[in-house]
């Protein structure tokens, strides 16, 4: 089925699959975006938040673990209607939204307004952009026309450049980005929906996840990853996931596996691995769950990274993802672009 385009262009009508693959464009068009947007140096910031939902936050999310310990300064990711308390004028604020209309970061760039805060706004248009222009606050107008998990390049890479076009991320990012943008094309190339499946990864990764839960595990800066194959796995495979982080897990959840053998052999796996960067100790844990996820667990499937710096590493795992969520939608015989649920619950909340 996976190698039939006529059958993939039945069941992938909106042609996800190829939005998906345009993600390494999505990189080199962010910096032309930044390149000609207003923004002016901000030369006291006491700490970051990045304000989101969906895609928009977990490109947060990444930027988060991204930079842990190549930035002095806090980034904090919020999916709430508010902000915290402890945010102040020297507060720098990336609103971000890919539609412009997202009801909780509408309402959190109006906290962040009357607090003071520094502003930069991240969407294709809609009232985000209205906000800012009304305000004179600096907007990031990013292409529209796509499903918001499929822009997370634009959302992901324009707040990279913009944190360095305003003075606030000064770690040399030029080697990482562009390994990211060769490693990402390489990987598209091969693993485009044209590829048969003996010479596909993604395709084979996503028949052995067929029939089964995902279960995936990230660590260190893979935990967002792992988080975001979860929700491609939700809205493009239309599939109940789950997500967890190691060592984390390794205080609770391997204890659920190891006494739940009937629910255990439903699931699929799935572990992140990383052998240059994974610790003596991390190693040592992952392959105990390993031996234990093998015994216990439908299957287990290990999916390695490439690249040689962390940007390009973490890009190369998510962009995975992306692939086997639509390879496996097509598998389970779902179009992977309409999320009908969200929009019954939008359409509930617009009744308000």
């Amino acid at each position: 089925m996976l190698d039939d385009l006529k059958i993939i262009a039945e069941i992938d009508k909106s042609n996800m699959l190829d939005n998906v693959a345009n993600f390494p464009e999505q990189i080199v068009q962010s910096k032309e975006i930044v390149d000609s947007a207003q923004l002016p140096s901000i030369f006291k910031i006491d700490n970051i938040v990045i304000n989101g939902m969906g895609a928009s936050a977990i490109s947060g999310d990444i930027l988060q673990a991204l930079l842990r310990d190549r930035i002095d300064i806090p980034i904090f990711v919020t999916r709430q209607y508010d902000l915290p308390r402890w945010v102040h004028k020297n507060t720098l604020v990336l609103s971000q939204s890919y539609s412009g209309n997202t009801e909780e970061t509408l309402s959190t760039f109006k906290h962040a307004y009357q607090k003071h805060c520094k502003i930069i706004g991240i969407s294709s248009g809609g009232k985000l952009q209205e906000s800012c222009e009304k305000r004179n606050i600096p907007h990031i107008k990013i292409p529209s026309g796509l499903q918001p998990r499929a822009s997370t390049g634009y959302s992901l890479f324009t707040a990279i450049y913009a944190l360095q076009k305003i003075g606030v991320l000064t770690h040399d990012m030029e080697n990482e980005i562009n390994e990211t943008i060769e490693i990402t094309k390489e990987f598209s190339k091969n693993n485009k929906k044209e590829i048969p499946e003996k010479d596909n990864f993604s395709k084979q990764t996503a028949k052995k996840i067929f029939n089964k839960i995902p279960q995936v595990y990230g660590w260190d800066f893979y935990t967002p990853i792992a988080k975001r194959w979860c929700t491609q796995l939700n809205e493009n495979s239309k599939l109940i996931c789950r997500y967890d982080e190691v060592s984390e897990c390794n205080h609770n959840d391997i204890v659920g596996w190891s006494m739940d053998p009937e629910t255990s052999k439903k699931c699929s796996c799935i572990l992140l691995r990383d052998h240059e960067s994974e610790s003596v100790f991390m190693t040592k844990r992952l392959n105990f769950m390993k031996k234990l996820l093998d015994d216990v667990a439908g299957n287990t499937v290990e999916v390695p990274v490439h690249g040689k710096k962390r940007l390009a590493k973490m890009m190369y795992a998510m962009y995975l993802g992306d692939f086997v969520s639509c390879y496996l939608a097509i598998l389970r015989k779902v179009d992977p672009t309409p999320v009908e649920a969200i929009m019954e619950l939008k359409n509930e909340l617009a009744k308000i």
